[in-house]
């Protein structure tokens, strides 16, 4: 299994806010430039799903894993012979809200999809949270 995580410190948000920006899928393309569309059906919560493309990208159903409400969510998706994780967590500290984004990618071809889409993420990372801290700010 490969994993990698980035984290950022902020006081411009709470875990609210931040659950509040995250948890509305349907409207990650208002504030991520990255994604073409995300259409969840029901309810953000374990066992559900939705659908997601992001932009020049395939459309993809991602499982809605886990969720604690205001504390974290891990998102799965299936590619052929192997499964990559998204675990986002919101963590209050001394010093702000610690948010944290863990990609990892488990199975037989993982080394293929963290090199064509789990790596790139990652790289993404520190200016997707910027983007996503700017967005939740205003809510």
């Amino acid at each position: 299994m490969w994993a990698q995580s980035y984290s950022i410190t902020t006081r411009e948000v709470t875990k609210e806010q931040m659950w509040k920006l995250l948890s509305d899928v349907n409207n990650w393309h208002t504030w991520d430039k990255g994604v073409e569309f995300a259409k969840l059906e029901g309810k953000f919560e374990q066992g559900n799903h939705f659908k997601f493309q992001p932009k020049g990208g395939p459309k993809l159903k991602i499982g809605i894993a886990e969720t604690i409400e205001n504390q974290k969510f891990v998102d799965q998706t299936n590619f052929p012979l192997a499964t990559m994780y998204g675990e986002h967590t919101f963590e209050e500290t001394p010093h702000g809200l610690k948010i944290t984004t863990t990609m990892k990618v488990e199975g037989v071809l993982g080394f293929l999809w963290r090199k064509v889409v789990a790596q790139k993420i990652v790289e993404g990372l520190p200016g997707d949270m910027r983007e996503q801290i700017i967005a939740a700010s205003k809510l």
